[in-house]
């Protein structure tokens, strides 16, 4: 274990982007791949990068994301120095609540000191991927550098919602733009720029001297992008760190699922026949709660009533009674009845498909009934006119708990 080491996961983020599923929860409990959250992930890169001193900074909406840490997270041993620990804003240092990132950190000082790590971790809770952080570390201590920063190249028109990186021939890191309106390429790459992913690696003394320093400083907006990392480059020696993804795919997978669209697509290339994420590789495992529930069950009935999934997720619990399901995913205890149709969707827990309903393009939140006969996803116009939620790629979203009752007409 990497003791001289603390893990901090910022899951503050609103995620208005992802409304309506950020609207009873953070956007790093958004259940994610059937059975996970989206906080999963970077947690289980902190294990198995044997990182077990972790803490945890939400803000908004923290209900869902603390029950879940308390089901999933809760098997480290405090007695050998090990935890995943939730801190909730207290207003300890004044009365506003977290204004950036770095004053997240900053307002938790005091837990962080406790720990006196040699090196301090910072990470987003809201993306999908696998890295060994322990390597990252690793390349840090080598360099002496006060500041890592992992980074990916990627297309230049993605980088004006990254910040940009400028590196020499030994990755020591000249310039550092927060989303600039038209990144620069980097050289021999015309098409690409390159990001920073939000990991980074601080010596913890220095980090907490540009901590204080940035906090008595009139203007600042408290982020590391824009306020803490612009000003080291000049006076400390900060290093970028190329992404190493533990994936085992050729292209490296890294996914920021900040939109309807892209949380979409990252749960679709789960279902592909060559997944581009891969979740059955026993050497790099997500860790998550799993609920007692049966395994999936599909029945095929009198009347040709022929229950069945295709090129899909199907998770524990799940009936399909008589129904068809392609290209989707279905999370647990979700039940497709006889005649009903699901395609190229995402089914959250508890969700029940009625009979002849049909479901196409769309994300159905937990326990939503729909009922009999009802087309989801098939006309957007007509789902809009609903009142439901139509990404700017055309999926029909629909809210956790919603009553599909009123749009229901009986089945001839």
């Amino acid at each position: 274990m990497m003791k001289d080491v603390i893990a901090i996961v910022l899951a503050g983020g609103k995620g208005t982007r992802l409304e309506p599923l950020t609207r009873d929860r953070a956007k790093p409990a958004v259940p994610f791949g059937g059975v996970y959250r989206i906080i999963d992930f970077t947690l289980s890169n902190c294990i198995n990068s044997d990182l077990r001193k972790i803490l945890i900074l939400p803000q908004y909406k923290s209900f869902s994301l603390n029950r879940h840490i308390d089901q999933a997270w809760k098997f480290l041993t405090p007695n050998l120095g090990e935890f995943v620990e939730v801190l909730p804003p207290e207003q300890r240092i004044g009365e506003a609540w977290y204004a950036g990132t770095a004053d997240a950190i900053y307002q938790n000082i005091f837990r962080i000191e406790r720990e006196q790590s040699r090196d301090t971790i910072i990470l987003a809770g809201d993306h999908i991927y696998k890295m060994n952080y322990a390597a990252m570390i690793a390349e840090h201590r080598r360099r002496d550098a006060d500041l890592t920063i992992a980074c990916l190249p990627v297309p230049r028109p993605e980088a004006r919602h990254f910040g940009v990186m400028y590196v020499d021939d030994h990755q020591r890191v000249y310039d550092f733009r927060e989303k600039p309106a038209e990144p620069d390429p980097m050289p021999g790459h015309p098409d690409l720029a390159l990001a920073s992913m939000g990991i980074y690696v601080f010596k913890t003394r220095v980090m907490f001297e540009l901590l204080l320093e940035d906090a008595q400083r009139s203007g600042s907006r408290h982020d590391f992008g824009k306020d803490i990392i612009p000003p080291m480059l000049a006076t400390h020696r900060v290093f970028a760190y190329p992404f190493r993804d533990e994936n085992r795919k050729a292209a490296a997978y890294w996914r920021d699922v900040g939109t309807l669209d892209a949380f979409y697509q990252a749960n679709m290339d789960l279902i592909q026949l060559d997944p581009f994420l891969n979740l059955y590789d026993p050497s790099w495992p997500i860790h998550t709660y799993q609920p007692s529930l049966p395994p999936p069950k599909f029945v095929h009935a009198e009347g040709n009533r022929v229950g069945a999934a295709y090129n899909s997720i199907v998770c524990n619990g799940s009936i399909v009674s008589g129904g068809q399901v392609h290209r989707s995913l279905l999370s647990p205890g979700v039940r497709i009845n006889s005649f009903a149709t699901v395609e190229d969707s995402i089914l959250f827990e508890g969700v029940e498909v009625g009979r002849h309903a049909r479901v196409r393009n769309a994300i159905i939140d937990k326990h939503v009934r729909i009922p009999p006969g009802l087309e989801i996803g098939t006309d957007p116009a007509l789902d809009r006119s609903r009142g439901l939620t139509v990404s700017e790629g055309g999926i029909t979203v629909v809210p956790k708990d919603e009553d599909l009752g009123r749009f229901a007409s009986p089945i001839g």
